[in-house]
């Protein structure tokens, strides 16, 4: 299925007409190319050990958020799971905030309690990665009820991978979102791979759009290389959510050019499957655009690129410049009861 997918997207990639205007393709390629090279960087961080933990990258997926991100409004609510560092930048993010909480600083976007699977921005309206395959469904969907509850118009979008369907709170939280048609956007980034295991090993459905029938949920499949088609698909479904006919299931067809996390060998795939689907770089799609309609000359360009060096570099020198946090803060954001027994006790 990988190679027959990637071989659908470079037929696509010969036509390079603008579906959008000049700024549109230049906010994409600007966002896309910061998520890139933040992602490269902390790739090269974490192998020189400045952070341990867990770390997932997203190298490859870029055209998904910043097509839903220019596709949705900023009352819009945003969860994810674990690979979790594109999402904020996409919506707005300090990088240096990000990287903070990569190394465990109080200057962190979860002060440095969470690191890399759990970045969370309130004021983006980002609502956290979450560590746990597949909570981020139910949790996801309670953010739409709310909004719904509240008589707001804002649409909730909850991003999974292709292993993460495999949970049954998905079907119970499907069963429940299309009863009360709740304003929600279900988006599977499907990059071929459940950790190591093919999404051919792991269902006899592989169109998992096919998932969201039995709940006669609208649901469709997306070129997930290409920020225009990302765009288009979360414009209906916001537009279906926000006139009140519920949920939308999307399987967003991508890859990762990385491992699933930074320990993973990829022996499951061949270096010509990845190297087919790099041949559909988003980045270099929106690049071609701009180029072969005249909208950036080459100094703007290499501005661009200058402008993002200069913002990995510094939020790198942030990062290792910012404390970290103090004993006491353990006991700190984990109750809203500030003045709880347990805590009382450990302090005392």
């Amino acid at each position: 299925m990988a190679g027959k997918v990637a071989s659908e997207s470079k037929k696509k990639a010969v036509s390079v007409k603008p579906k959008f205007t000049k700024e549109t393709y230049v906010k994409w390629y600007k966002d896309m190319l910061l998520i890139r090279r933040f992602e490269e960087k902390t790739g090269q961080l974490y192998i020189q050990q400045k952070f341990g933990g867990f770390c997932h990258l997203y190298i490859g997926q870029e055209a998904i958020v910043v097509g839903t991100a220019s596709a949705c409004r900023p009352g819009d609510k945003h969860m994810t799971a674990y690979r979790d560092h594109a999402h904020p930048i996409a919506f707005g993010t300090d990088p240096r905030v990000l990287m903070a909480e990569l190394y465990g600083r109080t200057t962190g976007c979860s002060k440095g309690k969470g690191g890399s699977m759990h970045f969370f921005d309130k004021e983006k309206n980002f609502m956290g990665g979450h560590g746990i395959v597949g909570a981020q469904i139910p949790m996801g969907t309670g953010i739409a009820f709310a909004e719904k509850y509240n008589g707001t118009d804002n649409v909730a979008f909850v991003s999974m991978g292709d292993g993460a369907v495999r949970q049954g709170a998905l079907h119970e939280t499907f069963n429940m979102a299309m009863i009360w048609k709740l304003p929600v956007v279900y988006i599977i980034e499907n990059n071929n791979y459940a950790m190591g295991t093919s999404v051919e090993r792991t269902t006899n459905v592989t169109d998992l759009s096919k998932i969201g029938a039995s709940y006669e949920m609208p649901s469709r499949i997306v070129n997930g290389m290409r920020p225009e088609d990302v765009h288009e698909a979360i414009e209906e479904a916001t537009a279906r959510a926000r006139r009140g006919d519920g949920p939308t299931l999307l399987d967003i067809r991508t890859y990762r050019y990385k491992g699933h996390s930074m320990s993973d060998p990829q022996k499951y795939r061949s270096k010509d499957e990845v190297n087919e689907w790099i041949e559909q770089d988003p980045i270099e799609h929106c690049l071609r655009i701009i180029q072969e309609n005249k909208w950036l000359s080459e100094k703007e360009t290499t501005e661009i690129d200058l402008w993002v060096k200069k913002e990995v570099e510094e939020s790198v020198v942030f990062a290792e410049n910012s404390p970290y946090p103090e004993a006491h803060e353990i006991y700190e954001d984990v109750y809203t009861q500030t003045d709880y027994p347990y805590i009382k006790e450990y302090l005392a």
